[in-house]
């Protein structure tokens, strides 16, 4: 196990928490408490399994070690359909969510020019077509912790923008650097962004055409903006990084310029860049390019040339760190529910998994679930 150097998750007894969730099943024939239930849900997630029948069998084969670590009354612990039930009827996607935001509050707090991602996946289990056009999630995720900070339920990818500003808002962005893809640059992201003491990195393409368009002339040589008077020296500054691996070299130049800061009507605006990327296959030699302009509020002097690229290509772990991981190794994906609750709410419980294989000290989640398979005392510590 990797060492851990400070706490940030606030995990002060997740028993406890899960007993001040609200519980929305009838008194009457109500066999387990809702903390249990969640607390062997939570353990056979971090032990490896994922599916509601794997993780019933799997507390089944534990009952007797549950039930005494507990302290529980009843010697025996739920069905698979309990499980079921719990996710799909029983409990508040909204309070399971504020729940997850709490607990990772304390992420992100210390430093400056923090980098959070913003981007929206979709559930594939929960499509039925002609029938459920299945779950939506909107995500902000913190790359260098491997930590989601906040998520909502939305209709469809479109629905991102409506949502994104709602979103923020559960977010303290003082000192983050939001990075989205081109749907999320829009106007009145950005002021609510630098309201609230935060930057912002935004892809132009297009949805902002004109905007695009006069990137596009500032950085071509070719263009001549004031025909007949001259043009004044442009103060643009380059880096250029290489880098090997998976078979492909990856050029990539990223060229900046403030003197634009006056005449775009963009708010907070502090720079525009121009990215540059070319990928060369290495067996075959073939390559491919690709030309981005973009528009951040970040000062050159708060941002050199060098440390926008950092920033640019941190934003794309939100799809190694959170969607790969919560698709492929915890199988949210192949997760069949007929409600989009039920997998709304074991979202949820992926990212507080996660965030709890992060804390433990872990870089790569297959390695810490087999270590808690093998030593489940470990991962009940991690609630009591």
């Amino acid at each position: 196990m990797e060492s851990n150097t400070s706490s940030l998750i606030d995990v002060k007894s997740l028993y406890a928490r899960f007993q001040e969730i609200q519980d929305r099943r009838k008194a009457r024939g109500k066999r387990y408490d809702l903390a249990t239930i969640l607390l062997c849900l939570f353990l056979a997630k971090l032990c490896g399994e994922d599916k509601p029948s794997g993780i019933a069998e799997w507390v089944r084969h534990r009952e007797a070690w549950i039930t005494q670590a507990l302290n529980l009354k009843r010697g025996t612990l739920p069905s698979h359909n309990t499980y079921r039930r719990v996710l799909g009827h029983v409990i508040s996607e909204d309070e399971f969510e504020e729940l997850s935001c709490q607990l990772f509050a304390g992420y992100g707090q210390s430093g400056y020019r923090v980098v959070v991602s913003i981007d929206g996946k979709a559930v594939r289990g929960t499509i039925d077509p002609g029938k459920n056009p299945g779950l939506w999630l909107l995500a902000v995720y913190l790359p260098s912790a491997n930590a989601p900070l906040a998520q909502m339920a939305i209709e469809t990818k479109q629905n991102e923008i409506s949502a994104a500003p709602k979103l923020l808002e559960r977010v303290d962005l003082r000192n983050k650097v939001v990075i989205g893809d081109a749907m999320h640059t829009q106007r009145q992201v950005s002021i609510q962004i630098g309201t609230a003491r935060g930057r912002f990195i935004w892809i132009v393409k297009g949805n902002h055409p004109q905007l695009e368009q006069d990137l596009k002339d500032w950085f071509d040589p070719k263009v001549v903006l004031l025909p007949g008077m001259g043009c004044p020296p442009k103060d643009f500054c380059t880096a250029t990084t290489v880098t090997k691996g998976h078979g492909r070299i990856e050029t990539r130049i990223l060229t900046t310029s403030s003197q634009l800061n006056d005449f775009l009507d963009w708010p907070f605006l502090q720079q525009v860049f121009k990215l540059e990327r070319q990928v060369t296959i290495r067996k075959t030699g073939k390559s491919r390019s690709e030309v981005v302009y973009g528009v951040t509020s970040l000062s050159s002097e708060e941002a050199s040339p060098g440390e926008l690229q950092t920033m640019l290509r941190s934003y794309w772990q939100i799809e190694n760190g959170l969607h790969y991981r919560r698709d492929v190794t915890l199988h949210e994906d192949e997760t069949r529910f007929s409600q989009n609750s039920a997998a709304h709410i074991m979202s949820i419980i992926n990212n507080i998994v996660l965030g709890l294989i992060a804390e433990a000290g872990y870089k790569f989640a297959p390695v810490a679930r087999r270590f808690f398979a093998a030593h489940p005392e470990a991962a009940l510590r991690l609630f009591i």
